[in-house]
């Protein structure tokens, strides 16, 4: 049997976070500093639940072996790491160091039972953690915040009977006396949280308290109420930013770009010197053998390759403008409730890289994140990266919907810090059809399985206007030129071009979808009289620049 003090350990870890998920839209809404971009809530979640994680897989492997067996340090040590590697945004990173700081403290004390002065303790060292890994601590916020619930915690220890506990105590007594101190702490810290933006004018300017101190106090509660077995204790609710918050001066910089870095005599101090020339809101934490990098810049690559000595994974880069954007339009609808895409069950997203206004929008509804591309369509590994980001799920079905992003598509999703399958999709008409597919209840091999079987029995087509004139002679610039997959087939009047590709998809298929683009020289009309076969034919607006009609068959 498992032992019991690893399985309440868990248990107060996933209180804490399921309190967080219930707030964390709340969170990220009061989100202004260092950058206004709305992802507190869900960066403190994702630290959280790498934790629970790998409880799960130490309790998995552990079987019958007790924590002492196992052993104390290899337990703490991957708790520490997996929050770390965890860990995304400014919030995420110092949530990690705040785990770490604690685990450390409750690594240095073995054999002792955990009460009100290790939690003292542990709450101190975590403190002290966080503190050390901003080059530049600001006032108001969560480091505020734990320094004073620590400070009262101190305080308070000498008027506890029992603040040191010896020799055979019941489980029930240990967690009475930890929930005793925990709410003293968490006193203090709702009084820190409030008292904030007295301390940072960012937050009493924009009119909110400080996300990261509000998310942490909301942890807390979870856990002090876990540990008297019930609900988390309540607290006050706080209202979302003005959409007319001051721009803080990281918002130069568009990219906030997280990765890890492992190899050996790793220097911290000597990368965020370096970073610190290629953006700003640097944090470099963890030792020697791994570091989570977190850094604002307009160049991911030059970030990155300041590690080229090293190995780099569990890249995440987030759009900071496009989220500022996005929050700020959600924030201006007056009573508008925006919950995570994330809660209510959801697994899986979706990524399709597109163009046209009509595309984005038939993407949208079938509740797939969209990459404009451009006309191109061609868009970056580290503009993928973004939008991976966006995606509110860990897992992502990524279509290139080109067979020039593939690759990119590929690149990107070995480098992500999600879980990304790519599902090779070779145009936009035919990612469509396979975005019909996606379940937000499944994971990504199960979409990604389910989309390929689309993609293998879907057939495309295409009527393009000639750019320039054939080699062979066939046409000239202005004509019609009709394709099935990549093989032309027609050429010359656009109604010759058009329905011949209708003529040849038509046969065996049960559905035509043909999407116009900008300037398509028929109307609908003569469209459908163009159609001949028994299948069904669906007209709709794509918005592509580069092609008359887009065209699948299924």
């Amino acid at each position: 049997m498992s032992d019991p003090a690893i399985l309440r350990f868990r248990a107060l870890v996933e209180a804490g976070l399921d309190a967080l998920e219930e707030r964390r839209q709340e969170v990220n809404d009061l989100n202004v500093f260092p950058v206004a971009d709305g992802d507190t809530g869900d960066n403190m979640a994702l630290t959280l639940r790498a934790v629970r994680d790998e409880l799960d897989r130490i309790l998995e492997q552990a079987g019958p072996r007790t924590l002492d067996e196992i052993g104390r340090e290899e337990i703490v040590g991957s708790v520490a790491r997996a929050a770390l590697l965890g860990a995304r945004g400014n919030s995420g990173v110092i949530l990690s160091q705040l785990i770490r700081g604690a685990a450390e403290e409750l690594m240095s004390h073995p054999g002792e039972l955990v009460d009100p002065v290790l939690i003292g303790a542990a709450l101190a060292r975590a403190a002290d953690q966080a503190y050390g890994s901003v080059r530049e601590p600001a006032e108001g916020t969560i480091l505020t915040v734990v320094r004073e619930m620590a400070s009262r915690v101190a305080t308070e220890l000498p008027n506890m009977p029992d603040a040191r506990l010896k020799g055979e105590v019941s489980a029930d007594v240990q967690d009475a006396l930890a929930a005793d101190v925990m709410e003293q702490a968490l006193k203090a810290g709702e009084q820190s949280v409030r008292r904030g933006p007295d301390l940072l004018p960012v937050l009493r300017q924009a009119g909110v308290v400080d996300a990261g101190g509000y998310g942490l106090t909301v942890v807390l509660a979870g856990m002090v109420g876990a540990l008297r077995g019930g609900e988390a204790i309540g607290l006050d609710h706080h209202s979302p930013a003005r959409v007319t918050h001051p721009e803080h001066a990281s918002t130069t910089y568009r990219y906030c770009t997280n990765f890890a870095v492992t190899g050996v005599g790793l220097d911290q101090r000597e990368f965020a010197a370096a970073l610190e020339q290629v953006g700003d809101s640097v944090l470099v934490v963890g030792d020697r053998s791994t570091l989570k990098v977190h850094v604002h810049t307009d160049s991911p690559d030059a970030a990155m390759a300041l590690f080229a000595a090293h190995d780099v994974s569990r890249i995440d880069i987030a759009d900071m403008s496009e989220q500022v954007q996005q929050r700020d339009a959600r924030l201006a609808v007056p009573g508008s409730v925006h919950a995570p895409e994330t809660a209510g069950g959801t697994v899986c997203g979706a990524l399709a890289v597109a163009n046209g206004d009509g595309f984005l929008n038939l993407f949208r509804s079938l509740g797939v994140t969209v990459l404009d591309g451009g006309s191109t369509l061609n868009p970056s590994t580290n503009e993928l990266l973004a939008a991976i980001h966006s995606v509110r799920a860990e897992d992502v079905v990524l279509l290139p919907n080109s067979s020039n992003v593939i690759m990119a598509a590929e690149r990107a999703a070995e480098l992500s810090d999600k879980n990304v399958v790519v599902v090779p999709s070779r145009s936009l008409q035919a990612g469509l059809a396979a975005a019909v597919e996606l379940d937000h209840g499944r994971d990504a091999r199960a979409n990604a399985a389910a989309m390929q079987r689309v993609l293998a029995a879907i057939r495309t087509g295409a009527v393009a206007r000639a750019a320039r004139d054939d080699p062979a002679g066939r046409f000239r610039v202005g004509d019609a030129v009709g394709f099935i997959d990549d093989r032309i087939v027609a050429f010359g009047e656009p109604a010759t071009a058009l329905g011949a590709v209708l003529t040849e998809l038509a046969g065996g298929a049960e559905l035509i979808t043909c999407l116009r683009g900008i300037g398509a020289p028929l109307d609908d009309d003569s469209v459908r009289g163009l159609a001949g076969g028994g299948a069904e034919i669906e007209l709709a607006e794509g918005g592509q620049e580069n092609y008359w009609w887009l065209v699948s068959a299924e």
